[in-house]
C-alpha cells in the first residue's frame, strides 16, 4: 500500500484536495492530522490535561467561558473545551515566546497524534486499499515525510491568492494574524520544491491558483503520475506483512537521505546570503 503525505499551507486548498479524494472516483480513505488533533485534545485526555497545565496559568481565557449551556466542569465533567483562538494567539506568529509556545503544544500533540495515524493507515492497509492519504499540514516539519512513499504538495504560485482566501474564510482574523498564521507554516512554495527534489513519482504539487475545475485537472494529473510507476500487482504485495515491512524500512532509508541532502542543499544557500 502506498502512503500517500499530502501537505500544503493554510488556505491553499488542502482539506479542498482531500475531500476530493475520499470520493468517486479516488475513494482513497484520508488520515487527517487536524481532525485526530482535536480529538487527542479533547477534554479529559492526557493532551488536554498537559496543554491546562502549561498554558493555563499564562492564559486565562483558555478554555471556553462557562455559560447556562457549558458548566463550569464541562458538559461531562472533564473539563471545558479548548479555546482555540485564544491558544492560537499564544503560538502563532514569529516572536521567540510564541516560537516556545509552538515547540510545548507541538511536544504534546504530536506523539499522540502520530500514534492515532499509525492505527489508522493500519486499518486501510489490512482493508486492503492501494493507497492511503496522510492529510498532515506540517508533514515535512514533524518529519513524517519520511513514512510515506510519495509526496503531495497543494500550493499557489501567488501568495496574495492564499492570504485573500484566509481572511475570507476567517473574516474575525486580522491582517497581522493572518498574516503570522501563514508564516507558520512556512512558504508553500519552498514545500512544491522539496516535493519535486523527490524525484517523478515520488513527488507531486497540486497548483491551485484557479478555479475548482483546474484543481480537479490538477488532482486527476498528480492521481496518474503516482500510480503510473507503480502497477496494482504491487499494491496487492504489499499486503504481505515480510515484504511490507522491508518496502517501508527501505522507503524510510531513502526518504531519510532525500531530506538530508535537502537540508545540505538549503544550509549552502542561506549560506550564500
Amino acid at each position: 500500500m502506498l502512503i500517500i503525505g499530502l501537505t500544503g499551507s493554510i488556505a491553499t486548498g488542502k482539506s479542498t484536495v482531500s475531500s476530493i479524494l475520499s470520493q468517486p472516483p479516488y475513494n482513497l480513505p484520508i488520515v487527517d492530522a487536524d481532525l485526530l488533533a482535536r480529538k487527542v485534545v479533547e477534554p479529559g485526555t492526557a493532551g488536554y490535561n498537559a496543554i491546562v497545565k502549561h498554558f493555563e496559568p499564562s492564559t486565562p481565557d483558555l478554555l471556553l467561558p462557562p455559560s447556562d449551556q457549558l458548566p463550569i466542569n464541562g458538559p461531562d465533567g472533564k473539563g471545558r473545551p479548548l479555546n482555540r483562538p485564544a491558544l492560537g494567539r499564544r503560538v502563532f506568529g514569529e516572536s521567540e515566546d510564541a516560537k516556545r509556545n509552538r515547540a510545548v503544544l507541538n511536544g504534546i500533540v504530536h506523539p499522540a497524534v502520530r500514534k492515532a495515524m499509525f492505527f489508522e493507515v493500519l486499518k486501510a492497509w489490512m482493508r486492503g486499499y492501494w493507497a492511503v492519504v496522510m492529510d498532515v499540514p506540517l508533514l515535512f516539519e514533524s518529519k513524517l515525510d519520511r513514512f510515506c512513499g510519495a509526496v503531495v504538495v497543494v500550493a499557489v504560485r501567488d501568495p496574495e491568492i492564499q492570504m485573500g482566501r484566509l481572511r475570507k474564510r476567517d473574516p474575525h482574523l486580522s491582517a497581522e494574524d493572518a498574516e503570522n498564521r501563514v508564516r507558520s507554516q512556512g512558504d508553500v512554495r519552498d514545500k512544491a520544491r522539496r516535493a519535486e527534489a523527490r524525484g517523478k513519482g515520488k513527488g507531486v504539487v497540486v497548483w491551485n491558483d484557479g478555479a475548482l475545475e483546474e484543481l480537479k485537472g490538477e488532482i486527476e494529473r498528480a492521481v496518474g503520475e503516482l500510480r503510473g510507476g507503480r502497477p496494482d500487482w504491487w499494491s496487492w504485495l504489499m499486503m504481505f506483512p515480510p515484504l511490507g515491512v522491508l518496502v517501508a524500512g527501505w522507503e524510510f532509508w531513502r526518504n531519510r537521505g532525500i531530506d538530508a541532502d535537502w537540508e545540505r542543499k538549503e544550509a549552502r544557500e542561506r549560506a550564500k546570503l
